[in-house]
């Protein structure tokens, strides 16, 4: 996970955007890789924890909407990359309270 100084507020922005299935944010989820920002667009590099997601449109528009909120973003381009895959260690310790919480394993 990459966070430039000039992308941090992007970063906390998509702390709001949740998954789906569980409310927990894309960001806390790790499926979040990189920010770039070019100018007055944004670069989103991501993942999902499965190629088979149902909900990968929802979650790209949820990115989309919220990222251009901010005043000064005029587009945003999601990539979508399957390499490094996901896995249960990029869940932030945060996530991983609520998972044991809801008594999902996530070892």
């Amino acid at each position: 996970m990459k966070q430039g100084v000039d992308t941090q507020k992007y970063w906390e922005a998509l702390k709001e955007v949740m998954d789906p299935e569980f409310p927990i944010s894309v960001v806390d989820m790790g499926l979040i890789y990189n920010i770039e920002k070019n100018g007055d667009e944004l670069h989103i590099t991501m993942t999902y924890t499965a190629v088979s997601c149902a909900c990968m449109e929802w979650i790209e528009q949820d990115i989309q909407n919220r990222l251009l909120q901010e005043e000064e973003v005029r587009a945003v381009h999601i990539h979508v990359v399957w390499d490094p895959p996901w896995t249960v260690d990029r869940l932030s310790p945060e996530a991983r309270e609520k998972l044991k919480y809801w008594g999902v394993s996530s070892k």
